[in-house]
């Protein structure tokens, strides 16, 4: 997983957001529900995550500073998952041949005291 990092957003990008925590004003016509404030919202901020990189599902607000931080977890493109996930099986592979080797190891040592004996 990534690490959490800092970031800020524009005057701008925090009158978008503040505004579509707005109520919606609806005149009902037929079956048809609106979005939501908290929709709304949501859309914002995904919207941001991807014009700034970050996942908009992590956000998180930096205590002791302005609404304009917050902290979050910079989004993954294909390439850099294509070759997290080829470090994460190299790493396996290399920590699986270790614990064999280690394995190994013990039982050529038992075998030795055996035939010691």
């Amino acid at each position: 997983m990534y690490p959490r990092i800092n970031y800020e957003m524009t005057k701008d990008d925090l009158k978008e957001l503040l505004n579509a925590c707005k109520p919606t004003l609806v005149m009902k016509i037929g079956s048809y529900i609106p979005p939501t404030p908290q929709e709304n919202v949501n859309r914002a901020w995904k919207n941001l995550g991807k014009k700034m990189g970050f996942d908009h599902m992590t956000v998180q607000p930096i205590p002791g500073k302005s609404q304009e931080f917050f902290s979050a977890i910079p989004s993954e493109t294909e390439f850099q998952k294509e070759e997290r996930v080829k470090r994460e099986k190299e790493e396996a592979r290399l920590s699986e041949i270790k614990h064999i080797e280690l394995s190994i190891s013990g039982l050529i040592d038992k075998l030795e005291s055996l035939r010691r004996k």
